[in-house]
C-alpha cells in the first residue's frame, strides 16, 4: 500500500511530489528545503539554523507517516558551501546522535530558490 504524506506546499501538485511516501515499512521523505511556515526562508544566510530547520519539517512529516526520527536509517544533506558542512552537522548531531543514521554532506550547485544553502534528505525503515 502507497500512502502519500503531503506537507500543504503549493509546489507538491504544481511539480508532482509529496513531502513523504510510505510503502510498507518504508517512507521516503523528499529533499527538503528551509521553509518557515509563513512561506518565506527561515533563518536566511545561516546554514546551521536552515538545517534545524529543515530537520524539524522532516521530523513532522515522518510523524505524520506513522514512524518517528529513530527510524530514520539514512540522510542526504546537500550543500550550496560544503565549507559550512561543521554547521550544518552540528544541527544534524543535534537530532540524531542516538539514532546515527547512515549520513552523506555533498556540495551542490544550487536549488530552485538561491536563498537556500542546504537541503535534507531522509529515508526511513519501521520495525517489523
Amino acid at each position: 500500500m502507497r500512502t502519500l504524506v503531503p506537507s500543504g506546499s503549493p509546489f507538491e501538485s504544481r511539480i508532482g511530489f509529496s513531502r513523504a511516501v510510505r510503502v510498507g515499512q518504508i517512507v521516503a521523505v523528499s529533499g527538503t528545503a528551509p521553509i518557515a511556515p509563513d512561506g518565506t526562508i527561515a533563518c536566511p544566510g545561516d546554514v546551521y539554523g536552515q538545517t534545524r530547520r529543515c530537520l524539524d519539517i522532516i521530523a513532522e512529516a515522518v510523524a505524520n507517516s506513522g514512524l518517528s526520527l529513530d527510524t530514520i536509517v539514512r540522510t542526504r544533506i546537500m550543500l550550496t558551501d560544503i565549507s559550512q558542512w561543521e554547521a550544518a552537522a552540528r544541527a544534524h548531531g543535534e537530532f540524531f546522535a542516538a539514532v546515527r543514521p547512515a549520513s552523506t554532506f555533498i556540495e551542490v550547485n544550487g536549488f530552485i530558490n538561491p536563498e537556500w544553502l542546504v537541503e535534507v534528505e531522509a529515508d526511513c525503515v519501521a520495525e517489523s
